[in-house]
């Protein structure tokens, strides 16, 4: 079969740089100049996994001219460096290569730079605002093109990174431009949507060390209308699954207030928004990336698996979408629709393991029950990605950054 891979799950995410570990002293005077806070904490309380090792040092950024200063003075000093935002897509491991890392963290502040012109429909934020509080803004301005995103956990540095999406919405359909920090030439610059190379949950940023975002920018839609409402869920929810006379199918469009309460409900019934008290929350949202195969003879071969396993009504019922060209034809699949025909339900675990299992509201969300390591999401990864395949032949490509933690490859005997 040929399964069409968007990007590899590792992720070189810090410089080489020493042998020797900062102390939080020699990171407090390098970035002294800038302003930020250093302090030491684990990189559990900056991931909403809830886990994650002791770095080095933590500074803390709440302005893009800070980012850029603390990145080249921990740059220029040679050490290990990781960036992280909202922490909402990150497996991050406990080992040696965690607490060498000086962590560059931009965070959210009350008065964090955002900027939204109602009239022309132009908005941008700083990388480290939480992304739905951006979003909520928009929205409340009036603006239409970030509704379907709603309640997505994360920041907005990271949404051209991933070119976030949900409900049939992608960053890339309103992104207007980005701030780059270039970490080699060691300069800030806007560039184009085009340089990015933006694809399904993918831009040229990611798995890179070479660029931070420090600002996005987008343009919305000052009548205030969402985006073509073109995914079945949110469509039926908003009663609008079959257009009206008048409206063509896959053109829909509503207010993108009305849109963003649909999308927040549908979302918290699946435990997809943060929610300290509600273990469900404690994941890196969808784990796994929508699996994608080139050719009709690869479509087949999964149709066909499929059958096998769960009977015919179930194959002609499963999700199935063309996404290629008539030249290069590929067909996504849900991954949450075939980790459940694979045999694994709601709130399943790793026998011994149950501090981490799939959340009880959604198979896609593997879930920190509670005092997890990374080694128990990597004992349930493994074995949700292999059951997959097993049954399948399909598979599942994780869409976190692992950082001092490794999935280990897939067992390909019987493929």
């Amino acid at each position: 079969m040929t399964q069409k891979q968007n990007h590899a799950n590792t992720f070189p995410a810090a410089t080489t740089g020493p042998a020797a570990t900062p102390t939080l002293d020699e990171v407090a005077a390098a970035v002294a100049p800038t302003g930020a806070a250093v302090d030491r904490r684990p990189l559990a309380e900056l991931t909403t996994l809830r886990i994650g090792g002791q770095p080095a040092a933590v500074v803390e950024c709440t302005t893009a001219e800070q980012l850029a200063g603390v990145l080249e003075a921990v740059d220029a000093a040679g050490w290990r460096v990781l960036i992280v935002g909202g922490g909402s897509n990150l497996l991050i491991g406990d080992g040696p290569e965690v607490s060498e890392l000086v962590v560059v963290h931009a965070a959210d502040d009350p008065e964090a730079a955002i900027s939204i012109d109602p009239e022309t429909g132009v908005c941008s934020a700083f990388a480290g605002v939480e992304w739905d509080r951006f979003v909520a803004a928009t929205v409340a301005a009036g603006l239409g093109g970030l509704e379907c995103l709603s309640g997505i956990p994360g920041c907005v540095g990271a949404t051209p990174v991933q070119n976030v999406g949900a409900y049939g919405a992608e960053v890339s359909q309103v992104l207007r431009r980005v701030r780059l920090y270039d970490r080699a030439r060691r300069v800030a610059e806007w560039v184009a949507p085009e340089s990015l190379d933006l694809a399904y949950r993918y831009s040229n940023l990611k798995f890179t060390d070479r660029a931070a975002v420090l600002e996005v920018e987008f343009q919305l839609d000052p009548a205030g209308l969402s985006l073509p409402l073109r995914f079945g869920e949110l469509a039926r929810r908003l009663g609008v699954a079959r257009p009206a006379e008048g409206e063509q199918a896959g053109e829909i469009r509503r207010p993108a207030a009305e849109v963003r309460e649909a999308v927040l409900e549908l979302r918290a019934g699946k435990g997809m928004v943060l929610n300290a008290e509600d273990h469900d929350t404690w994941s890196a949202g969808s784990f796994f990336t929508n699996p994608v195969v080139a050719g009709e003879a690869a479509r087949d071969a999964v149709v066909a698996a499929v059958r096998e396993r769960v009977g015919e009504s179930e194959a002609e019922a499963m999700p199935l979408f063309s996404v290629g060209t008539p030249e290069n034809p590929e067909f996504k699949f849900s991954a949450a629709w075939l980790i459940e025909r694979a045999g694994f339900h709601k709130g399943w675990q790793v026998p011994g393991r149950e501090r981490a299992g799939l959340s009880t509201k959604h198979t896609l969300a593997l879930t920190n029950r509670g005092g997890a390591s990374s080694e128990d999401l990597v004992a349930l990864a493994t074995a949700v990605r292999d059951g997959v395949f097993e049954a399948f032949g399909v598979e599942l490509v994780p869409e976190p950054v692992w950082i001092g933690a490794e999935l280990p490859p897939v067992n390909r005997a019987t493929d």
